[in-house]
């Protein structure tokens, strides 16, 4: 269970600092619940350690407070997305595409409920719909790009290649999920699916 804890109030124009402890607090709850369907204001005040009322300052509702949690997620996967990128050399074009890729990918294996939300809430299409799954397949869009212009030659335009990535490594962690093989041996198979899938749509 997620720890109760009474925390101590924030300063006056401390509002910001108290809506990410919020979100935290709900991330960790989404964790253990494994879906958004146990997360209640309640639940998340009592993990916060403070008031519902305090919860309702910043979130009208439990849909409001969804839709903050879906983009705390998709700030935190998007951070670690950019570092697992820039720890490629710059030359290393299609290596730094699977970085971005492999990280996203083992974000949704270890937050099953995160990933739930995600699928949920934001559908991946190729449409240009704005919203966190559509800014992450356009990072990696944008990866391919770099590659194109470093002299990698894609097998179509970039964008469509991030979309077919994307939803390949969406379906294969969505079995990966299902199959109750949980072991290192699997996590390793899925970064090798990701390396073959990117592989695929050079020339």
């Amino acid at each position: 269970m997620v720890e109760t804890t009474r925390r101590a109030r924030n300063p006056r124009g401390q509002g910001d600092r108290l809506r990410l402890e919020i979100l935290e607090a709900a991330a960790r709850l989404l964790s253990e619940l494994g879906g958004e369907e146990g997360l209640t204001i309640r639940g998340v005040a009592r993990a916060a350690g403070i008031s519902p009322s305090a919860i309702y300052q910043h979130f009208a509702d439990k849909s409001a407070l969804v839709d903050g949690l879906i983009a705390y997620d998709y700030e935190q996967i998007a951070y670690a997305m950019a570092r697992a990128e820039e720890a490629c050399p710059p030359e290393a074009a299609l290596e730094r595409v699977r970085a971005r890729v492999r990280t996203y990918c083992r974000f949704v294996m270890d937050n099953p409920g995160h990933y739930r939300l995600l699928i949920n809430h934001q559908p991946l299409t190729a449409e240009p719909r704005r919203g966190p799954m559509v800014d992450l397949v356009t990072s990696v869009a944008t990866a391919f790009e770099h590659c194109e212009r470093s002299g990698v030659r894609l097998r179509m335009p970039p964008r469509r290649a991030a979309v077919l990535v994307f939803t390949a490594a969406h379906g294969r962690v969505a079995l990966w999920h299902a199959s109750g093989d949980h072991s290192g041996a699997g996590v390793e198979d899925l970064a090798d699916f990701v390396d073959e899938v990117v592989w695929l749509v050079t020339q």
